[in-house]
């Protein structure tokens, strides 16, 4: 029987983020250091612009995101053992799928070694989304095929993008009328359903996560903490809060308890993606503000609060399934070497961050007192 003394340790394999936003410049230059500190991999959405539609930008942008963290190193402002821990980070390349992408794109990718996936963004779903597809069976099918032969997973925005569907139904409506013809046409195909806030989604993945031959997973999903913590309510509390703004948006409380229930189980078809998303202030607090929440430097902090809201950390199991155990295992790569830790010691999150101009960038949580903080890292 699990004990009932809430935990004040908790100790973990070294995690990864499955879906991550770095932009590139000095943007890059400002965040990338919070990742490489808590976050042994990190899959990179490509949608900088213009979009990282192939193997050979894929790698060049690697070399950015690992120049950037070796300037942050350099700078000063970091201990030399944060600075080892941050070298070990490895960026995992992700290609941005267009109408107009070629299927032998995917073997240079494949040969890489870098690139890890393909992503798949309906056109204006989300940031910088413009480039992505309009009809994906109709314009991509050549490349879905070949992306099944060869193992490369295909990871989805799941929502639609037609007017008429309301914004909170988007993601329910991508299942129905996207996810089922294509795993219906593509079996085969390894697929991530990303940044999940529904409990039609969370249904979908528990009950369909097929395996192949040799019993490896071809469905699974990742799940951000704010959609764990927050439901819509959370953008109008005391007024419209633009930090809370997201895509997809946070949905009803049923959907949320449904995610905690989904990323509390165990199941290993489900891991942990921030999706951290850095926008300037002044870009959020706008007529027309940016979507994106910005959770990389305290995500493993704000994920243990919601593990523990539902009693999920009296033993570390599901914990460390979520965050450093199941990811690896359905990219197929190793569990990391070494160990994180977490205590129950309180930390303030900053009000405002540095960022590319003076306005800074507003973490998510600003201002508030987290439970738990990472105090090791080997």
């Amino acid at each position: 029987m699990a004990s009932s003394i809430a935990p004040t340790t908790l100790t973990i394999a070294p995690p990864d983020d499955w879906h991550l936003h770095l932009r590139d410049g000095e943007a890059l230059e400002h965040v990338v250091a919070a990742t490489a500190l808590n976050f042994r991999r990190a899959i990179v959405m490509p949608n900088l612009k213009p979009p990282v539609t192939t193997t050979e930008q894929a790698l060049a942008y690697r070399g950015r995101i690992l120049a950037a963290v070796d300037k942050a190193c350099m700078s000063g402002r970091y201990s030399e053992a944060d600075c080892a821990q941050m070298r070990q980070f490895q960026p995992l390349m992700v290609l941005y799928l267009t109408g107009a992408t070629p299927a032998d794109e995917i073997d240079r990718a494949m040969v890489s070694g870098a690139v890890h996936a393909v992503k798949l963004y309906p056109a204006g779903a989300t940031t910088n989304s413009d480039a992505g597809v309009s009809d994906l069976l109709g314009q991509c099918s050549a490349v879905l095929a070949r992306m099944q032969a060869l193992g490369m997973p295909l990871l989805v925005h799941g929502e639609v993008t037609e007017a008429h569907v309301d914004v909170f139904d988007r993601e329910a409506a991508f299942i129905e009328s996207v996810m089922k013809p294509l795993r219906s046409r593509f079996p085969s195909l390894r697929v991530v359903f990303e940044h999940i806030t529904t409990r039609q989604a969370a249904e979908y993945v528990t009950d369909h996560a097929t395996r192949d031959a040799q019993g490896r997973l071809l469905l699974a999903a990742t799940i951000t903490p704010q959609h764990l913590l927050y439901n819509r309510n959370a953008l109008f509390r005391g007024g419209l809060q633009p930090h809370w703004y997201c895509l997809p948006i946070l949905k009803r409380e049923e959907h949320r308890l449904a995610l905690i229930k989904a990323a509390t189980s165990g199941l290993p078809q489900f891991f942990l993606g921030t999706d951290s998303a850095p926008h300037a202030r002044h870009l959020k607090e706008a007529s027309c503000g940016c979507a994106g929440c910005y959770s990389a430097p305290y995500a493993l902090g704000l994920y243990a609060e919601a593990f523990e809201s539902v009693g999920a950390l009296q033993t570390t199991d599901a914990f460390e399934a979520f965050t450093s155990r199941n990811g690896p295992a359905f990219y197929r790569l190793p569990v990391n070497p070494g160990r994180f830790e977490l205590r129950r010691v309180p930390e303030t999150v900053p009000e405002r961050l540095p960022f590319v101009t003076d306005s800074g960038i507003v973490p998510l949580r600003a201002g508030e007192t987290l439970t738990w903080s990472v105090t090791a890292r080997e």
